[in-house]
């Protein structure tokens, strides 16, 4: 799936304490029921464009990186598989390490909104480094700024769309969040096919630079909102005179006995998660680079590798609803569907997953060019494992955290992602040989991550039948008049 910061509650008590600007659009009078607030197409057009913005960029990075990179004379500077992989799973790394910033600084400082809004602007200037500078150092710098960016907001973005709702309205949560979901993957669907035409038809410039005027675009879309949303305040704002540092607040309320508990319950299973992640991104680097040796030609279209990429959201569009009101609800009946239970069959899922590409490459180390269409089914198996581990773990870790700490434990889940993507890195490094070829070469390659999560899958079993958590679910109160 397109991975953003989705999860469908917020981080303070719904319709208790938030604080408006001036313009008030639910506290002053209920709106109808059949409604929504005001602010939300705002929010979810944000979305949709910075989906397509970041969606676009990373689906070519690979390629670009390999096929198009330039040295500061001019002349091709490419570099190696390995080093690709490298740097793609080290830049998103640095994308889900940025949530554990952006969640403190809104929590405890500056809020949702002005944290969103500033950071957007680091993230289009990360796209500009990218569309004017093809050189390794345009390369580093626009990544980093991209990272910042888009990893800054992410913890901030989707409580932003619950602090919309009070008492009154909050049963619309579910619709609310459906529609925000279906923007991501819609904007990232149409990236994904696109990117790779403009880079191949027009160049590095172009490609980059119209994922960078999308962010544009989102960034000018949520300004427009900005006073018909409501705010929620930053504990900077709500702390008596002469209180301690908000910072420190914060950390103390991060680290008292029941912050604790939760952390050290939700952590090792973290640690699993991690695994499941530096798998599931490498359908962006390793599959793309696999992509290049099969056979492309499919429903009468000549595929670009990297454009392939477009079965991760269209198979998210179509396993939304089948998973929510065919799938679990017929699980459901077999045995009681827990979210852990849902995570562990997930990662069963992106066990199988690896198993395709592991064959595919049996077949092209033969001498054989087989039909990019076996990437459909890798595809139908990690984006099923995506339903359930990553959306399923978003709403497992929102009710596990106390009601202080609701984006820090949501930043903690998001860098799983961080931790996966490093050890992905890392593992690329090792297996250079000086000569620039590959100590994991062919099936292999695959066939360790199989089996490096089959292992996790089975240690994550153990760590559930182990898991002595307690569910936070805040209390609803009346809306402040």
């Amino acid at each position: 799936m397109v991975t953003s910061a989705f999860v469908s509650s917020t981080n303070e008590p719904i319709g208790s304490g938030l604080q408006p600007r001036k313009q008030s659009h639910y506290l002053t009078a209920p709106l109808p029921s059949t409604r929504m607030p005001p602010g939300v197409p705002y929010i979810i057009g944000n979305e949709a464009a910075e989906r397509f913005s970041f969606y676009g960029m990373r689906t070519i990075l690979v390629v670009f990186m390999t096929k198009y990179l330039m040295g500061a004379n001019g002349t091709a500077d490419h570099i190696t598989d390995p080093q690709a992989r490298e740097w793609f799973h080290l830049f998103v790394a640095a994308v889900y390490f940025f949530p554990l910033i952006g969640a403190l600084i809104a929590d405890a400082i500056f809020g949702k909104y002005l944290t969103i809004i500033s950071l957007s602007i680091v993230y289009c200037l990360g796209h500009l480094a990218l569309a004017l500078n093809d050189t390794r150092v345009g390369l580093a710098i626009g990544l980093m700024l991209i990272a910042i960016g888009s990893g800054g907001i992410k913890p901030c973005v989707s409580s932003n769309v619950g602090d919309q709702f009070g008492p009154h309205n909050r049963h619309l949560l579910t619709r609310v969040y459906l529609w925000f979901y279906f923007a991501i993957n819609v904007g990232s669907a149409i990236s994904m096919f696109l990117t790779p035409v403009l880079l191949e038809k027009l160049g590095p410039h172009v490609a980059f630079g119209t994922p960078g005027l999308l962010m544009l675009l989102a960034t000018w879309v949520f300004w427009l909102g900005r006073k018909k949303m409501t705010h929620a305040p930053p504990l900077s704002q709500t702390m008596l005179k002469g209180a301690r540092n908000p910072l420190m607040e914060y950390v103390r309320e991060v680290f008292s006995p029941e912050g604790r508990k939760a952390l050290l319950n939700l952590l090792p299973l973290y640690v699993v998660i991690a695994v499941f992640w530096s798998l599931y991104d490498q359908c962006s680097a390793a599959w793309v680079q696999q992509a290049e040796h099969m056979d492309r030609h499919l429903f009468g279209l000549e595929w670009t590798a990297d454009q392939f990429q477009v079965f991760n959201p269209i198979l998210v569009m179509i396993y939304v609803p089948l998973f929510a009101y065919v799938i679990y609800p017929a699980l459901n009946q077999v045995f009681p569907l827990t979210p852990l239970r849902k995570m562990a069959i997930g990662f069963f899922f992106t066990f199988f997953s690896y198993l395709v590409p592991a064959w595919v490459e049996t077949r092209i180390s033969g001498g054989f060019q087989p039909t990019i269409g076996w990437q459909i089914l890798a595809y139908v198996f990690l984006m099923a494992s995506e339903i359930m581990v990553y959306a399923t773990g978003l709403e497992f870790s929102y009710t596990q955290a106390p009601p202080k700490m609701k984006s820090m434990i949501m930043a903690l889940f998001l860098a799983t992602n961080t931790a996966g993507n490093l050890f992905t890195s890392a593992v690329n490094v090792f297996i250079q040989n000086p000569d620039g070829t590959s100590k994991l070469t062919g099936a292999n390659y695959y066939l360790f991550f199989a089996g490096l999560m089959l292992m996790a899958a089975i240690a994550f079993i153990f760590l559930a039948t182990q898991y002595r958590g307690k569910t936070f679910i805040q209390e609803e109160q009346p809306a402040p008049t």
